[in-house]
Formats: structure tokens, sequence, C-alpha cells
């Protein structure tokens, strides 16, 4: 994969990588999102927005320039803004490798850290030296105004020119509640969630506090992700409810999503509305109870976005994804290219080594243009699509008419 180094949300030409139930892998244009989607279906989206939460500042005792990076706290009450877990950088900014970011000084509960008009106090370090609570002075107004004044949105190295804060807002964002976009959402437009109505898709959000997706310190990133607070309304639950009965897919915009909707599940498979605090990790040995299908970004092995999709596929499967992902150049990070990955795709026996998959045209062109990784007739029987196929691994005309 190559790393989407443009700002932009919904770039003309960007893809989606489909694995369906069966395992079979598909390449289609990410515009074509609403042709795969079923009537019935329930998408769900985070509607949080992104705060400016990179604060350049001085580290009162030394004297020395760090960057905090505001990566979680325990409430969505607007009220509480008192207390954020931070992690702490040396002096620079986004145009250094966060891996190769410098440590900060030496950091001590009781020190002061001073951000632009904001000044925070360590409270305590969190078994790490880059890792600590921190308690802003003033009332919530004055944080609030604080952050709006002197706040950037995080980002990382591979965009080279300074995000603003509309960059990092879904079309859909309301409360200011995310460390980091909910990216998955930059798919949608309110012309998409129109084109779904009228198809018989059902649309609703949650909020969910999107944390941060890397600290360059290996060992730190091995805890990610942090605790996470949401917020499920109570129409979000009904229609989850109604989407089981009538056993249709809820599907998850974004890795938040499912972590929101498995942690709000109860014992007897209701999601319960209201507020919460997502604390567990959901990877292989997760047993997903509500989620059915994923729509994310393309993301690396090794984070914690990667590892959750170990409780949708199996390792065969995942394997294939990547090397898809790989031999196509897909885009990465947020402003890359997709997926869309049905739950319990079963794994299918070792496909012998082929050439590169390369885009081809059927005979009668079909509305979409894509590119398939099929697996040989061998494997056909176990790993079944739901789209009739011809020789080739694309869909026949008869599924998509030109």
């Amino acid at each position: 994969m190559i790393a989407a180094s443009q700002p932009i949300q919904r770039s003309g030409d960007a893809r989606l990588l489909v694995v369906r139930r069966g395992g079979t892998i598909e390449h289609w244009p990410r515009s074509a999102l609403i042709e795969l989607l079923q009537p019935g279906d329930l998408l769900i989206a985070n509607d949080a927005a992104t705060l400016p939460a990179s604060l350049a500042g001085i580290h009162v005792e030394t004297g020395r320039r760090v960057e905090v990076r505001l990566a979680g706290r325990r409430s969505l009450d607007p009220t509480d803004v008192g207390r954020f877990l931070a992690v702490i950088f040396g002096a620079g900014d986004f145009r250094t490798r966060t891996e190769e970011r410098p440590p900060p000084p030496e950091i001590a509960p009781g020190d002061r850290i001073q951000l632009g008009p904001l000044q925070a106090r360590v409270e305590r370090l969190e078994n790490h030296p880059r890792l600590a609570q921190l308690r802003f002075y003033g009332t919530p107004d004055e944080i609030w105004s604080g952050l709006a004044r002197h706040g950037k949105p995080i980002q990382y190295a591979h965009v080279g020119q300074p995000l603003a804060l509309w960059d990092v807002w879904t079309p859909i964002a309301g409360p200011a509640v995310a460390f980091e976009p909910p990216s998955a959402g930059f798919t949608l437009s309110w012309e998409m969630v129109s084109a779904m109505s009228a198809k018989g898709v059902e649309f609703a959000t949650l909020t969910h506090a999107a944390g941060i997706s890397s600290t360059g310190d290996p060992h730190l990133d091995a805890r990610l992700p942090f605790d996470e607070p949401y917020r499920i309304p109570v129409y979000t639950a009904d229609a989850i409810a109604r989407a089981k009965e009538r056993r249709a897919r809820v599907i998850a915009v974004g890795t938040t999503v499912v972590r929101a909707l498995e942690d709000a599940v109860q014992s007897d498979g209701r999601v319960k509305p209201g507020t919460g605090l997502a604390t567990r990790k959901i990877g292989p040995t997760t047993r997903l109870r509500i989620t059915d299908a994923l729509i994310s970004g393309t993301h690396e092995r090794g984070t914690s976005h990667f590892e959750l999709l170990r409780a949708f596929v199996p390792p065969e499967t995942l394997d294939h994804m990547e090397r898809e992902l790989d031999l196509q150049a897909y885009r990465t990070h947020e402003f890359g290219d997709s997926i869309l990955v049905d739950h319990l795709a079963a794994p299918c026996p070792a496909i012998p080594p082929d050439p590169a998959p390369t885009l081809t045209t059927p005979a009668v062109a079909p509305r979409l243009s894509q590119a398939t990784y099929s697996p040989t007739a061998e494997h056909s029987q176990q790993c079944a699509t739901s789209t009739p196929r011809g020789r080739n691994g694309l869909p026949t005309s008869a599924a998509h008419p030109a």
C-alpha cells in the first residue's frame, strides 16, 4: 500500500476492496458502495467531530518545547473537560515521522505545561514517560475557547501540508469529542444517505470519541486503543433491534462503531442505549454479536485497526486481503481507500500462486468497472459468493447490467 498524502475525503478515484462472506475478494470503485448495499441493511456511522487536539507548548519546569496530543477522556459531557489523557512529545511537529519524534523532557507529577492560553498540570504518568493524565486549569468555557484558539488537528508526516479543522470533520460531524477523525465516515455524503434511503437501506448514528492511531512508541502503541466513551441514541438501538428481527445486516462505518456496539450489547443480545466507556480490545478472540459487516479504511499490519479485522475474517482471508491491497497499490491512512468486509468470511484452502491480478473488462461492460480477486474453480465451492461470476471472476452482465 501507499500513503495517501492529500487531504481529500472523497476522491473520485477512491477504491473499495470487498470481502464477501465466502472469502472472495473483489475490487470496486468506492463510488459504487451503494450498489453493494441491500434493501434492509442498517448502516451505522460515528457522528463525532474532531477536536483540535494537538497543542504546542512549553514544559514550565525545564523551559523546553513540547507537543501535547490529547488522547482520551472518560466522558462525553461537554462540561467535563478538566482532565485528559495525553501523549507528550519533545520539540517538533507532524513533519517528523512519529516514530522519530524526540521524547519529552523528564516529566513528573505536579509539573506544569503552558499550552498557549491554557495551562495544565501533570497529575500522574500512566506507566510510560510520554503518557500522562493532565489537569487543565479554568472553566469549561475557558478550556474550550483555548482549544479552539490554540489547538490544531493531530496529523502525521504522510500528509505534508498542515490540516485545517474542516479537513478532518466528516460530512455528518456533530459533537466535538474525537481526538482523530472517525475517517471511515469520509466515504459518506448526504447525497449517499439519500440514495440509501431510496434503496431501503436504513441509516443511523452514534457518537464515539475516536482515539489516536499512533504514539511513535511500539510499547505504547500496543496499548491502543485507549478507553473511549460513547453514546448510543435510543433510535439507533431500536433500529438495530429491527434489523436483527428481519435478519438484515448491521454494517458499521468504522472501527469505532464496532467497538461501541460490541461494548453496549447486553446478555439478551440487545444494544443498550445511552452512554458507556469502551475498555476492551476487539480482535481474533472476540465474538461479534451485533456487527455483521464493516466499512473501514485500509490499515497496516500491527495497528489496532488491523487487529480488529481479525474478529471479522480468519488469518488466511486477512493475508489475501493484505496481498491484494499491496499488489493493487491501494492508498492507506485516513484519506486513503476503503474496505467492505463481511463477518464470518470462511477460510479458503491455499490458492496456488497466480500472476498479479489485473484490471479487466468483460465483453458486456457492467455499469461498475471492477477487478476481482477470486478463488480458482477448485475453491469456488467453498468460497462461493452471492454474485454470479464468469470465468474471469468478474460479475456477469446479469448481475450488473450495463
